[in-house]
């Protein structure tokens, strides 16, 4: 199948960036794209407020996702992103949703949030308590992961061992010495980890790197993006996985128990 990776910056307007999204779902489907992953946390972004995605958070019945929902009535393509929802006052969840023919088919709830790096995404912002489901598409089973959940082995593995062929990974990966080298080298190790695809999309505002990437199941970039927007487009091919599982057994081969939730 065809999946599509829709790369841009984030603004302090969540009006424009719904449009931006409805146009990058627009644009994917016109191509053929049977899946289109977008970036992290996009109702709102400033470089000036940190908290403006917290501060921007709506419900998942909200205008923003409104928006995106009626556009995808009567496609069969799924999309997948994340925003922030509201949970106590002051504070929000960064919750990925998975969005098909005008409803929401999959949600999840970050667990592992950005402490690091000298930044804190805990001060306003809630974990998940749920491993994300799979999702089907197109005869590919599907798992849920995003941003900083990258640097965790364990939730791929996990996802892999339920049957996952493809991982996605919405991010917003934040600049700074070495982090490219890392987003590029743990995307490779995640699809070896699991032999999987992996299709991440990545903001590319003046703080995030942008970089959106699609690695097959032996760790080879099939379609790479710079700092700039972009739409990239890639074929996954289910035969891929099964030869990669054949030639390297990483999951049958373990010697340690399935990775479980704390």
């Amino acid at each position: 199948m065809y999946v599509a990776v829709g790369q841009f910056a984030v603004t302090p307007d969540w009006r424009v960036n719904a449009v931006q999204c409805v146009n990058l779902m627009i644009q994917a489907r016109q191509k053929g794209a049977s899946l289109l992953v977008l970036p992290e946390a996009l109702l709102a972004r400033d470089d000036n407020d940190p908290d403006l995605s917290v501060k921007s958070a709506q419900a998942l019945d909200g205008e923003f996702l409104q928006q995106l929902l009626a556009q995808s009535v009567g496609s069969t393509m799924t999309t997948v992103l994340t925003v922030h929802v509201p949970s106590t006052p002051g504070r929000a969840v960064n919750t990925l949703v998975a969005i098909r023919d005008g409803a929401i088919v999959a949600r999840y709830a970050k667990l592992h949030l950005y402490d690091a790096f000298s930044i804190q995404e805990s001060r306003r912002v809630d974990p998940g308590d749920v491993v994300p489901p799979l999702i089907d598409i197109d005869g590919f089973k599907v798992g849920l992961m995003t941003c900083y959940d990258l640097r965790f082995p364990e939730l791929a593995v996990h996802l892999a061992l339920q049957g996952a062929d493809v991982l996605v990974l919405p991010a917003a990966w934040v600049k700074g010495p070495l982090k490219e080298q890392h987003w590029a080298t743990l995307l490779a190790a995640r699809a070896l980890d699991t032999t999987c695809y992996v299709v991440a999309a990545g903001e590319c505002g003046n703080k995030n790197i942008g970089q959106s990437r699609v690695v097959d199941p032996l760790g080879v970039t099939i379609a790479a993006a710079a700092e700039a927007p972009v739409l990239l487009m890639a074929e996954i091919i289910l035969e891929r996985v099964a030869l990669a599982r054949q030639q390297l057994p990483v999951l049958r081969n373990r010697r340690f128990a399935p990775p479980q939730l704390l």
